[in-house]
């Protein structure tokens, strides 16, 4: 069965992980999560709300990570998924991040991102030329990594598909989904 890697940490967007990593293993794929450190992950709700200029945040559920950045063979994964949130901000940080995200960016294979992951992958070196979503207080980030913004549900770059946030969803797994299906069929 073939694998897809999940990238996070704590303080990522409840959403953004366990909606894909749901959808994937419904699709028939095997979902590994992995973080910084192998231990129990604590997710945050992003919320909007009236008269709030940004997203509030709460505490959302808590999940266990598979196996942290160090142990990953990268070329054990068909496919890699960065969530939003806020763990981007410190997971591009970690060299082992790096190495996993440049790994999969090499080799043409598909990625998924939204939301704040592409401070990550800007952090990684992949981004640069690229056409990218994210959340949109973002944008300037994306234009600082020389890649360009776009306010859309499903970018389809080659073969990374990104969205701006948990919204999007629908647009962005249906995307992903039809190319992790034609690069790496289940079955």
């Amino acid at each position: 069965m073939p694998k897809v890697l999940i990238l996070t940490g704590d303080a990522a967007e409840s959403l953004e992980v366990l909606y894909p990593y749901q959808r994937l293993l419904e699709e028939g794929y095997e979902v590994d999560i992995a973080a910084p450190s192998k231990k129990k992950l604590r997710f945050v709700v992003h919320d909007f709300e009236e008269g709030f200029d940004t997203y509030t945040e709460k505490p959302g559920y808590s999940w266990p990570a598979d196996l942290s950045f160090a142990e990953v063979d990268p070329t054990a994964y068909v496919a890699l998924v960065i969530p939003g949130g806020r763990a981007p901000e410190y997971i591009r940080n970690d060299p082992d991040f790096v190495r996993i995200v440049r790994h999969f960016f090499e080799a043409d294979q598909p990625v998924a991102q939204l939301c704040h992951a592409p401070i990550a992958l800007a952090a990684a070196g992949v981004l640069q030329g690229r056409r990218s979503a994210a959340y949109p207080a973002l944008a300037p980030d994306v234009r600082a990594a020389d890649a360009e913004f776009v306010d859309a549900a499903a970018v389809v770059d080659g073969q990374m598909v990104s969205a701006r946030a948990w919204p999007d969803h629908p647009s962005w797994m249906r995307a992903f989904i039809g190319i992790l299906r034609e690069k790496a069929p289940v079955g």
